[in-house]
This record gives C-alpha cells, sequence and structure tokens, in this order.
C-alpha cells in the first residue's frame, strides 16, 4: 500500500487498507510487544493519564510506566495495577514540574514510546519538561551507554515520542530544538491545538494537517486526516460526533502509543490507532446510543476490533 508523495487527495483508511497493512504480532512475551511511558497526570488531571495507559495497554503494548504528579500516583498505581508509576515533583498547584522528570531517566531508557501530554496543565512546565526530556534523551542515547541499565528486549533504538496536549502548545517557539526527534514524532492535535501550531486558524483540515507534518518532521493525525512528513496523507472513513467526550483524545494517544511500542511504523501507528478509535466510538454508539458513551469504554472495544481486522 503507498499514497503517492505528490498526491492531494487523501488515502481513506479501510479495513482492506489496514488487513493490508497488518500489525506486528504478538510475540512470546510482553518484552516482545515494547513499552510505553506516559507522562503527564497533574493532581487535578490523573485520570487523562490513566485513560491513556489503559489504551495503551488495550492497543496491545507490553508494559506501561505512569509519571505523574507525586500526590496523584498511589491513587493511580491502585486504579492501574497493570502500570509502573513514577511520582514526580510537583508545583503548589499540583502540577507536574519540568525539572522533575530526571525521576525517569531509567523508564525512559526501556521504552519504545514516550506519550507526553494527558493531564499536564501547565504550558512552562510542559516546555521545561520536553526540554528536559530532549537533554535526558541525548544523555541517554550518547555514545556512553554502557551503564548497565539496557532495555529489557536489548533493543537500545531512542523511543518515538508523542505528544498530545498541553505538550503541544509549547512546540512552535521549540520547533528548532525538536530535530533530534524528527522522524521518530507523533502529534496527535484537535483543531484548536492545530491552530496553535500552525500560528493561525484552520482553514483546510488535509492541507493544514500537512502543513504540520512538514513543519515539525512529524506523523500528525487530526479529526481523522493523518500526514506524514514526506506528503502521505490518509483519512479515516468512520466515527460519529460522540467522540467529542472528555477523555477521548487522552485514549486515542495512548491507543497510538501502544501500537507504536509493538512495532510499528509512526505512520502506521497514527493510521491503525485513528481507526481503530472512530470504531470504537460507532460500536459504542450503535450499542449505547451516539451520544452519552464514555472515553474509558473506547479503550475496551480496541483488543476485539483488532482481532477483527486480523482475520
Amino acid at each position: 500500500m503507498s499514497t503517492p508523495a505528490e498526491s492531494p487527495h487523501p488515502e481513506l483508511v479501510t479495513p482492506t487498507l489496514l488487513r493490508n497493512w497488518p500489525l506486528p504480532g504478538g510475540g512470546s512475551s510482553k518484552e516482545d510487544r515494547g513499552s510505553v511511558l506516559v507522562i503527564g497526570g497533574a493532581r487535578k488531571t490523573p485520570g487523562a493519564a490513566l485513560l491513556a495507559g489503559l489504551a495503551a495497554l488495550r492497543a496491545g503494548a507490553g508494559r506501561l510506566s505512569l509519571g505523574v504528579a507525586e500526590s496523584a500516583a498511589i491513587q493511580l498505581a491502585i486504579a492501574l495495577p497493570e502500570s509502573g508509576v513514577v511520582g514526580l515533583a510537583e508545583t503548589a498547584a499540583g502540577s507536574v514540574r519540568g525539572d522533575g522528570v530526571g525521576a525517569l531517566a531509567g523508564t525512559l531508557q526501556k521504552a519504545a514510546a514516550v506519550l507526553v501530554g494527558p493531564g499536564l496543565d501547565n504550558e512552562e512546565e510542559a516546555t521545561r519538561l520536553l526540554r528536559e526530556l530532549l537533554r535526558l534523551e541525548a544523555e541517554v542515547n550518547g555514545p556512553d551507554e554502557d551503564d548497565g541499565a539496557a532495555s529489557d528486549g536489548g533493543d537500545t533504538s531512542p523511543p518515538t515520542m508523542v505528544l498530545d496536549a498541553y505538550a503541544l502548545g509549547c512546540l512552535p517557539p521549540m520547533v528548532d530544538e525538536l530535530f533530534p526527534w524528527a522522524g521518530r514524532l507523533i502529534l496527535t492535535p484537535n483543531t484548536k491545538e492545530a491552530g496553535i501550531l500552525l500560528g493561525r486558524d484552520v482553514k483546510d483540515l488535509t492541507s493544514d494537517v500537512a502543513e504540520i507534518a512538514a513543519k515539525f518532521q512529524a506523523v500528525v493525525t487530526c479529526q481523522g486526516v493523518i500526514a506524514a512528513p514526506d506528503g502521505r496523507l490518509w483519512e479515516i472513513t468512520t466515527g460519529y460526533g460522540g467522540l467529542g467526550t472528555s477523555g477521548s483524545g487522552d485514549v486515542l494517544a495512548g491507543a497510538i502509543a501502544g501500537l507504536k511500542a509493538r512495532g510499528t511504523t509512526p505512520a502506521q501507528a497514527a493510521c491503525w490507532g485513528t481507526h481503530l478509535h472512530a470504531a470504537a466510538g460507532d460500536r459504542l454508539a450503535s450499542r449505547l446510543g451516539s451520544l452519552g458513551y464514555l472515553a474509558r469504554e473506547l479503550a475496551d472495544e480496541l483488543p476485539p476490533l483488532m482481532m477483527e481486522l486480523d482475520t
């Protein structure tokens, strides 16, 4: 399957396309399906990190770690016992402090995908956090790697970075600092966040998403349109208004991170994750009604949808 880079028309993401673009198999152990690290979860918004982490596991990731505000860490560890949880330093208001992510250095080294944003609530601290992650990653993946902390599966490749919510709003002034993540960056903006990334209102979704992908050298998924930095475009063919509910974007970002951890390319993770998220909404709408289903219920639909597309 391919879409010519010069084509202005998105390729439609259909079940047939996805069956011809299969996900990696499950392997023989959780190490074969990769680790996801979710960084977010301020004191007031810990549920966003929980939803993203749950979706990553439902999408098939082998391991999950959450880096969240220290005051929320114990509660999240109890609510999602399948995850490892690291409490991060926080401000007096309960926002995750950007300079506190050093506590995640070892976890970062083992991660196949790092999702930053769900539940962050302070743009200034989010900016510091991203800059600190860039610094930490340079240390972890620099020439002096033999500190005995190799990843579980022996893979020392740097992780794919998935950025959502407050981690998106601070990107425009950082655009020249993001080159270490070029080619392994996935952005999941809504239309408002897309406007922030562009510096103007969204006018034509397809061309604007493609512009963001080129500007940040990232795969971008926004409102069912997916763009790769090389010009390829896709469009989801399903999904209804009920997806516009609190926490839905956290589930989408988590699903994409989980799929990427399994060994997909960034574009494949975005196309599959966006389709699965929309199809889960369709399934819940048919069963519960077009409005009123919950974001947490979307994650539970992911395994059967993947199984159906694997046949």
